[in-house]
Protein backbone atom coordinates (compact mmCIF):
# COMPACT_ATOMS: atom_id res chain seq x y z
CA UNK A 1 0.00 0.00 0.00
CA UNK A 2 1.41 3.49 -1.02
CA UNK A 3 2.15 5.95 1.80
CA UNK A 4 4.53 9.34 1.60
CA UNK A 5 6.53 7.71 4.20
CA UNK A 6 8.46 5.02 1.94
CA UNK A 7 8.29 7.26 -1.31
CA UNK A 8 8.01 11.30 -0.71
CA UNK A 9 9.83 11.05 2.76
CA UNK A 10 12.37 8.06 1.73
CA UNK A 11 15.43 10.13 2.84
CA UNK A 12 14.35 11.00 6.12
CA UNK A 13 12.57 7.27 6.91
CA UNK A 14 15.87 6.37 6.54
CA UNK A 15 17.86 8.29 8.67
CA UNK A 16 14.92 7.84 11.23
CA UNK A 17 14.90 3.82 11.38
CA UNK A 18 18.91 3.41 11.66
CA UNK A 19 18.65 4.36 15.87
CA UNK A 20 15.25 4.67 16.52
CA UNK A 21 13.72 2.52 19.07
CA UNK A 22 10.85 0.49 17.21
CA UNK A 23 13.29 -0.30 14.39
CA UNK A 24 16.57 -0.76 15.12
CA UNK A 25 16.63 -1.74 18.50
CA UNK A 26 12.94 -3.76 18.83
CA UNK A 27 11.97 -4.99 15.81
CA UNK A 28 15.65 -5.48 13.85
CA UNK A 29 17.27 -7.08 16.97
CA UNK A 30 14.19 -9.35 17.40
CA UNK A 31 13.60 -10.68 14.05
CA UNK A 32 17.42 -11.09 13.09
CA UNK A 33 17.52 -13.61 16.75
CA UNK A 34 15.25 -15.76 14.28
CA UNK A 35 17.98 -16.24 11.32
CA UNK A 36 20.35 -18.76 11.69
CA UNK A 37 23.85 -18.91 9.84
CA UNK A 38 22.95 -17.29 6.84
CA UNK A 39 26.29 -18.49 4.64
CA UNK A 40 26.40 -18.58 1.00
CA UNK A 41 22.20 -18.37 1.56
CA UNK A 42 20.37 -16.74 -1.42
CA UNK A 43 18.04 -14.04 0.35
CA UNK A 44 14.90 -12.42 -0.33
CA UNK A 45 14.73 -8.71 1.21
CA UNK A 46 10.95 -8.44 0.72
CA UNK A 47 9.72 -5.28 1.72
CA UNK A 48 13.79 -4.01 1.48
CA UNK A 49 12.86 -0.23 2.35
CA UNK A 50 16.22 1.67 2.67
CA UNK A 51 18.63 -1.42 2.81
CA UNK A 52 19.45 -1.53 6.40
CA UNK A 53 18.39 -5.26 6.31
CA UNK A 54 20.57 -5.95 2.96
CA UNK A 55 23.39 -4.31 4.73
CA UNK A 56 23.36 -6.83 7.13
CA UNK A 57 22.46 -10.11 5.50
CA UNK A 58 26.05 -9.31 3.52
CA UNK A 59 27.77 -8.40 6.55
CA UNK A 60 26.43 -11.97 7.80
CA UNK A 61 27.76 -13.66 4.46
CA UNK A 62 24.73 -14.21 2.45
CA UNK A 63 26.19 -15.17 -1.05
CA UNK A 64 23.11 -13.42 -3.13
CA UNK A 65 20.66 -10.54 -1.95
CA UNK A 66 17.47 -10.36 -3.78
CA UNK A 67 16.01 -6.49 -2.74
CA UNK A 68 12.21 -5.81 -3.57
CA UNK A 69 10.14 -2.86 -1.91
CA UNK A 70 6.95 -1.62 -3.79
CA UNK A 71 8.88 2.11 -3.68
CA UNK A 72 10.79 2.84 -6.36
CA UNK A 73 12.43 5.42 -3.79
CA UNK A 74 13.35 3.00 -1.51
CA UNK A 75 15.07 0.67 -4.32
CA UNK A 76 17.25 4.36 -5.66
CA UNK A 77 18.20 4.32 -2.09
CA UNK A 78 19.51 0.91 -1.51
CA UNK A 79 21.67 0.55 -5.03
CA UNK A 80 22.90 3.94 -4.53
CA UNK A 81 24.00 3.10 -0.70
CA UNK A 82 24.83 -0.67 -1.67
CA UNK A 83 25.26 -1.38 -5.60
CA UNK A 84 28.86 0.37 -5.40
CA UNK A 85 30.11 -2.61 -3.01
CA UNK A 86 27.84 -5.53 -3.43
CA UNK A 87 26.23 -4.97 -6.78
CA UNK A 88 27.70 -8.15 -8.29
CA UNK A 89 25.81 -10.12 -6.04
CA UNK A 90 22.55 -7.91 -5.32
CA UNK A 91 19.59 -7.76 -7.45
CA UNK A 92 17.01 -4.57 -6.56
CA UNK A 93 13.63 -4.01 -8.18
CA UNK A 94 10.27 -2.28 -7.61
CA UNK A 95 7.21 -4.36 -7.88
CA UNK A 96 3.82 -4.69 -6.03
CA UNK A 97 4.37 -8.09 -3.80
CA UNK A 98 0.45 -8.39 -3.86
CA UNK A 99 0.57 -10.20 -7.47
CA UNK A 100 3.11 -12.52 -6.57
CA UNK A 101 6.98 -13.27 -7.06
CA UNK A 102 6.69 -13.61 -10.83
CA UNK A 103 10.14 -12.88 -11.45
CA UNK A 104 11.69 -15.29 -8.74
CA UNK A 105 11.99 -18.78 -9.92
CA UNK A 106 10.45 -21.95 -8.11
CA UNK A 107 12.68 -23.61 -5.66
CA UNK A 108 15.52 -21.03 -5.59
CA UNK A 109 15.60 -19.02 -2.24
CA UNK A 110 17.20 -20.42 0.98
CA UNK A 111 15.63 -17.47 3.02
CA UNK A 112 12.84 -14.88 2.69
CA UNK A 113 12.70 -11.27 5.54
CA UNK A 114 9.85 -9.74 5.06
CA UNK A 115 10.44 -6.66 7.89
CA UNK A 116 7.08 -5.26 9.01
CA UNK A 117 5.05 -5.10 5.51
CA UNK A 118 2.33 -7.84 5.57
CA UNK A 119 0.02 -5.16 7.71
CA UNK A 120 -0.08 -3.19 4.14
CA UNK A 121 -0.93 -6.20 2.54
CA UNK A 122 -5.08 -7.05 2.27
CA UNK A 123 -5.32 -10.50 1.31
CA UNK A 124 -1.90 -12.52 2.85
CA UNK A 125 -2.96 -16.25 0.99
CA UNK A 126 -1.52 -15.50 -2.16
CA UNK A 127 1.49 -14.25 -1.14
CA UNK A 128 2.00 -17.14 1.35
CA UNK A 129 1.29 -19.39 -1.38
CA UNK A 130 4.48 -17.61 -3.74
CA UNK A 131 6.64 -17.89 -0.75
CA UNK A 132 6.39 -21.91 -0.74
CA UNK A 133 6.68 -21.81 -4.43
CA UNK A 134 9.97 -20.25 -4.23
CA UNK A 135 11.44 -21.07 -1.22
CA UNK A 136 13.89 -24.80 -1.90
CA UNK A 137 12.99 -27.96 0.37
CA UNK A 138 13.94 -26.88 3.82
CA UNK A 139 13.91 -23.21 3.58
CA UNK A 140 12.13 -20.71 5.67
CA UNK A 141 10.77 -17.00 5.86
CA UNK A 142 10.86 -14.84 8.87
CA UNK A 143 8.76 -11.66 8.82
CA UNK A 144 7.28 -8.82 11.40
CA UNK A 145 3.98 -7.68 11.48
CA UNK A 146 2.01 -5.27 13.56
CA UNK A 147 0.86 -7.51 16.80
CA UNK A 148 -2.39 -8.28 16.71
CA UNK A 149 -3.46 -7.59 20.08
CA UNK A 150 -2.10 -3.84 19.98
CA UNK A 151 -3.79 -2.64 16.55
CA UNK A 152 -7.20 -4.27 18.14
CA UNK A 153 -6.99 -0.78 19.69
CA UNK A 154 -7.47 0.54 17.00
CA UNK A 155 -10.72 -1.17 15.80
CA UNK A 156 -13.70 0.94 14.72
CA UNK A 157 -16.26 -2.41 14.53
CA UNK A 158 -14.96 -4.04 18.12
CA UNK A 159 -14.52 -7.12 16.87
CA UNK A 160 -10.93 -8.56 17.08
CA UNK A 161 -11.94 -11.27 14.23
CA UNK A 162 -13.21 -8.74 11.54
CA UNK A 163 -9.97 -7.42 9.34
CA UNK A 164 -10.36 -3.49 9.44
CA UNK A 165 -8.24 -0.97 7.59
CA UNK A 166 -6.91 1.65 9.20
CA UNK A 167 -5.81 4.88 8.99
CA UNK A 168 -3.08 6.52 11.48
CA UNK A 169 -1.02 9.65 11.71
CA UNK A 170 2.57 8.58 12.75
CA UNK A 171 5.59 10.53 13.38
CA UNK A 172 8.52 8.54 12.30
CA UNK A 173 10.33 10.63 10.62
CA UNK A 174 9.56 13.46 13.05
CA UNK A 175 6.70 15.54 11.16
CA UNK A 176 3.27 13.60 11.21
CA UNK A 177 3.04 11.51 8.37
CA UNK A 178 -0.70 9.22 7.70
CA UNK A 179 -0.17 5.66 7.33
CA UNK A 180 -2.66 3.08 6.24
CA UNK A 181 -2.98 -0.41 6.98
CA UNK A 182 -4.82 -3.91 7.73
CA UNK A 183 -5.43 -4.84 11.41
CA UNK A 184 -6.32 -8.04 11.43
CA UNK A 185 -6.74 -11.42 13.92
CA UNK A 186 -3.69 -13.95 13.98
CA UNK A 187 -6.23 -16.56 13.58
CA UNK A 188 -5.86 -14.84 9.82
CA UNK A 189 -2.44 -14.72 9.72
CA UNK A 190 -1.62 -18.57 10.93
CA UNK A 191 -4.57 -19.66 8.15
CA UNK A 192 -2.79 -17.60 5.27
CA UNK A 193 0.58 -19.89 6.58
CA UNK A 194 -0.62 -23.05 7.14
CA UNK A 195 -2.96 -22.87 3.50
CA UNK A 196 0.02 -21.98 1.56
CA UNK A 197 1.87 -25.24 2.95
CA UNK A 198 4.21 -23.82 5.05
CA UNK A 199 4.64 -25.10 8.63
CA UNK A 200 5.28 -22.41 11.73
CA UNK A 201 8.51 -23.48 13.21
CA UNK A 202 9.25 -20.54 15.57
CA UNK A 203 6.97 -17.21 17.03
CA UNK A 204 7.95 -14.58 19.50
CA UNK A 205 7.00 -11.17 20.45
CA UNK A 206 10.26 -10.10 20.47
CA UNK A 207 12.30 -7.99 23.33
CA UNK A 208 13.39 -4.69 23.54
CA UNK A 209 16.96 -3.82 23.49
CA UNK A 210 18.51 -2.33 26.64
CA UNK A 211 20.10 0.29 24.38
CA UNK A 212 16.82 1.94 23.75
CA UNK A 213 16.67 3.14 27.58
CA UNK A 214 19.62 5.97 26.14
CA UNK A 215 16.60 7.07 24.17
CA UNK A 216 13.75 7.33 26.07
CA UNK A 217 13.25 4.88 29.40
CA UNK A 218 9.88 5.80 29.43
CA UNK A 219 9.38 3.91 25.89
CA UNK A 220 11.97 1.41 26.80
CA UNK A 221 9.71 0.69 30.08
CA UNK A 222 6.70 0.11 28.02
CA UNK A 223 8.14 -2.01 25.75
CA UNK A 224 9.44 -4.12 28.15
CA UNK A 225 6.15 -4.68 29.64
CA UNK A 226 3.63 -4.62 26.14
CA UNK A 227 3.83 -6.47 22.90
CA UNK A 228 4.04 -4.56 19.80
CA UNK A 229 5.11 -6.47 16.83
CA UNK A 230 4.59 -10.13 16.21
CA UNK A 231 7.94 -12.00 14.54
CA UNK A 232 7.71 -15.62 12.57
CA UNK A 233 9.55 -18.07 11.36
CA UNK A 234 7.66 -20.41 8.77
CA UNK A 235 9.08 -23.10 6.44
CA UNK A 236 9.24 -25.50 3.69
CA UNK A 237 9.49 -28.78 4.92
CA UNK A 238 7.40 -30.85 2.35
Amino acid sequence: MKSDMYSKHAEKYDAAVQNNIYNAHLERPSLQAMLGDLTGCHILDLGCGTGVYAEYLFDQGAKKVTCVDYSQDMIDLVTNKLGAEFGHRMTAYAQDITIGLPSESSNSLDVIICPLVLHYIKDLTPLFAEVNRVLKLGGYMVFSTHHPFVDFECSLSGNYFEQERVTETWNTIGEPVEVTFYRRSLTDIMAAITASGLAVTQLTEGKVDEKAKTISAETYEHLSKNPNFLFVKCQKLA
